[in-house]
């Protein structure tokens, strides 16, 4: 069952009281989203800050990646995931159950700064001209890149195939494409670096991101899953451009 984030600030409340355990010394190991990069370092920062003893470490990298990660073995005791697809993966092997959805993100055109190519659309990058960074199928910026551009018709051969988001954008603030298909929160993430141009067909590729603690972790991982669910946690995303869940 699929629980938002905002049911469960009630329990991220009542674990809160359990902080003077024994159990919150323990290291979180989180295996997060990369779009979630900059955002989740700062919720971990907050996180850490309200309880003493807690640690929280990071490995940021596609969905489908880590997800094969903790398919395989990895030692991870929370998964955040920016698609439901590779959650369920996770969870119908096994490893967790009841995912909670925090977040939402969409996807924008990211240029460099000035928009040298005078990009205004999604059509725009059907242009054999232009060079356009995606990520690769299996990540959920990638899927959603495709069903962005089956929405408004478009094919399009992309100059590069792209493991994560962050790896996309990069494309982009380097100089080697003209504009990639990444997340709005990427763009904000860039500053000047680059600019984001909104197209409406995003509105049929918005990514639901979940989150839940792996079987076999400590309470501290269920309490940092539920702490998703805060007021100050939302803020956070909300503030890097993240959408608050259905």
């Amino acid at each position: 069952m699929k629980r938002t984030a905002a049911a469960l600030t009630a329990l991220a409340l009542a674990l809160t009281g359990c902080s003077g355990g024994g159990d919150d010394s323990e290291t979180i190991h989180v295996f997060a989203a990369a779009s979630l990069t900059e955002t989740f370092e700062r919720i971990g920062a907050d996180f850490e800050a309200d309880r003493p003893g807690a640690d929280v470490e990071f490995n940021f990298a596609g969905s489908s990646s880590l997800a094969a990660q903790i398919e395989q073995g990895a030692p991870a005791d929370v998964f955040a995931s920016a698609s439901p697809v590779n959650m369920g993966s996770v969870v119908e092997a096994g490893y967790a159950e009841d995912p909670v959805t925090f977040a939402r993100n969409r996807l924008v055109i990211a240029v460099p700064a000035g928009d040298p190519a005078g990009i205004a659309s999604l059509s725009d990058l059907a242009d054999p001209a232009l060079r356009v960074a995606v990520c690769a199928a299996a990540v959920p910026c990638g899927a959603a890149a495709e069903t962005a551009l089956a929405e408004a018709g478009i094919e399009l051969t992309p100059a590069t195939y792209e493991s994560d988001v962050k790896a996309t954008l990069a494309k982009v603030t380097l100089g080697e494409v003209d504009a990639a298909l990444v997340y709005r929160t990427d763009t904000l993430a860039a500053d000047d670096e680059v600019e984001a141009v909104d197209f409406p067909e995003a509105a049929a590729a918005v990514n639901d991101y979940e989150a839940a603690a792996l079987d076999g972790a400590g309470a501290p991982a269920a309490e940092f899953v539920a702490y998703l669910g805060s007021e100050a946690a939302l803020a956070v995303l909300i503030d890097a451009g993240f959408e608050a869940p259905s």
